[in-house]
């Protein structure tokens, strides 16, 4: 074997190495890494929760200090603008948003501003997000968070939140699971993201590899706006009106169409996001799904997974979303057999 051959052996071993670690700490311990780049707006003033109510999907205004929810942005036509996490402390709103959307975000909701009292603030420069996952996540953060004096996270229902201390610096901390683990994001100055990325790591968690968390997502069956949700998508197609949406608050941007789809529809659109098991190699986005010689959907996430073999996420025509249908994806070495899952992926499908 020739010194360069062994030298892309190494370097391909490692590699792997990095990953099965990784993907190991998110399933058994914990693991620090962003599933995606997303940047905090803040919003103060007494008319906040009204303001949004008007805007977005999910029922802003019910939640109470230390709650939080799951919400999108629709076009009048109710196709999503981004999607957004919210979290309600009690004077003050946290609302996290794709990071290269936050400035065309800002802008918005300034358009959208007329007498209310309302303020908003880029917290980009002010505040980073510190994300870590796993079984082990909410143990080791407490002991990172003050030990017995800090909060105490192990049954805080998803998007609760709290303002806590990381040695003598003020952070807000946040339940979020994205990767089919508990998962928390911690907001933290950035001159102290990487002081607290060291203190999680002295205390057990693991540097992820950004393949695993996204290897880790896809089985989750989490869409990720700007990849499994663009401009072009409605919610019910993505499959998030379950934790996006309610059907109980006023009217919101869009409502219309969500609820002609919901009520007139019966909830059905043309396309739905669906999980696949592919057998064969890792198919880049866009390639195209078949059934025979129709093309039915396309991939927008795939990744290989040591558990579960090439998995993907993407959308095909409503007529092919039942777990068990079989399709084909186009490949360089020709047709490669796929079947529906359920999402998230179980590992005995």
């Amino acid at each position: 074997m020739s010194a360069q051959i062994q030298y892309r052996a190494g370097i391909q071993l490692e590699s792997y190495q990095v990953f099965s670690d990784s993907y190991r700490a998110l399933k058994e311990g914990a693991a620090i890494g962003a599933v995606a780049p997303r940047t905090a707006i803040g919003l103060s003033g007494k008319d906040r929760s009204a303001f949004l109510q008007g805007l977005l999907t999910n029922d802003v205004q019910a939640l109470t200090a230390g709650s939080g929810c799951y919400s999108a942005w629709l076009t009048p036509q109710g196709r999503m603008l981004t999607d957004l996490h919210i979290f309600e402390s009690g004077d003050m709103m946290l609302v996290d948003v794709p990071a290269d959307l936050a400035q065309a975000t800002l802008q918005r909701l300034d358009q959208f501003l007329f007498s209310e009292d309302v303020q908003f603030a880029d917290l980009s420069e002010s505040l980073s997000s510190v994300w870590l996952h796993g079984p082990q996540a909410a143990a080791i953060l407490e002991r990172v968070l003050g030990g017995s004096e800090g909060p105490a996270l192990r049954d805080w229902p998803e998007y609760h939140n709290a303002r806590a201390e990381f040695s003598g610096s003020p952070v807000v901390v946040a339940r979020v699971s994205q990767l089919g683990v508990p998962g928390f994001v911690v907001y933290v100055e950035p001159s102290r993201a990487d002081d607290l990325r060291q203190a999680l790591q002295a205390a057990g968690a693991t540097v992820a590899d950004p393949a695993a968390i996204e290897t880790a997502r896809i089985e989750a069956g989490y869409p990720l706006f700007g990849v499994d949700m663009t401009e072009d998508t409605i919610p019910l197609e993505a499959g998030i009106e379950g934790r996006a949406i309610s059907l109980s608050k006023g009217c919101y941007v869009g409502q219309e169409v969500i609820i002609r789809v919901l009520h007139r529809g019966q909830g059905r659109v043309a396309r739905k996001l669906i999980a696949l098991r592919i057998e064969g190699v890792t198919p880049p986005r866009g390639t195209k799904i078949r059934s025979g010689e129709r093309e039915i959907g396309f991939v927008t996430s795939a990744a290989s997974s040591d558990r579960l073999g090439t998995v993907a996420l993407g959308y095909v025509h409503r007529d092919f979303v039942e777990p068990g249908t079989r399709v084909e994806i186009d490949s360089t070495l020709g047709r490669a057999a796929a079947v529906v899952s359920e999402r998230p992926i179980p590992v005995e499908a």
